[in-house]
């Protein structure tokens, strides 16, 4: 028998054989090769650390955009709200001016129309005397201020004269109650002279 026929009854050449261990040694190789893979607890254990890390600043992420969306959303709504409370309080605050100068008018004419009928009713009640008294009272207080005022005038410079004349036009402007009041101050005082004479 010679080596074709050895081959063809199922004997392998030494070619085959080589090729054999050829694969075996690979085979057993990549064999050898996955088990320390799976026996390398350090690698793997590396390899889901940096998968972990990795989802966690995946999330990490998604939360702080999240998070500014929110903190916007908040901040929006935040200065909504106070610019209507701002508009509130303006408007509450004109409503409550307006009620203000309304009552303060009404109070300053119920006080002056209230300071007429005190006038008229300590005149009414003031004795005939009294009130020609109070007349040359108010005359000789005239004349003297007037003469008061001439000497000043003689006197003051005109810059200073120039105020005093604004302020007397301020004055004249709000005349009227300061001369109802003043009238019944004088009637009441000589009312309660007159009294403690007559006693």
């Amino acid at each position: 028998m010679n080596d074709e026929s050895q081959n063809k009854m199922g004997t392998p050449t030494p070619e085959e054989l080589r090729e054999q261990v050829e694969r075996t040694r690979d085979e057993l190789g990549q064999t050898v090769e996955a088990l320390a893979a799976k026996a390398d607890i350090k690698a793997q254990a590396k390899g889901k650390a940096e998968a972990v890390k990795a989802q966690a600043a995946e999330k990490t992420a998604a939360v702080k955009a999240q998070a500014a969306e929110k903190t916007g959303t908040v901040k929006a709504q935040a200065a909504e709200k106070t610019a209507a409370v701002r508009e509130q309080a303006a408007e509450k605050t004109a409503a409550v001016r307006e009620q203000a100068a309304v009552k303060a008018a009404s109070a300053s004419g119920q006080i002056r129309e209230k300071t007429g009928q005190a006038a008229e009713l300590v005149k009414d009640r003031t004795p005939d005397a009294v009130l020609e008294k109070t007349a040359q009272a108010a005359a000789q207080v005239r004349e003297s201020a007037a003469r008061a005022g001439q000497y000043a005038a003689d006197r003051t410079p005109d810059p200073l004269l120039e105020k005093a004349g604004r302020a007397a036009t301020a004055a004249r402007a709000n005349r009227a109650p300061l001369v109802a009041g003043g009238a019944l101050l004088i009637a009441f005082l000589l009312i309660r002279r007159s009294r403690g004479r007559n006693r």
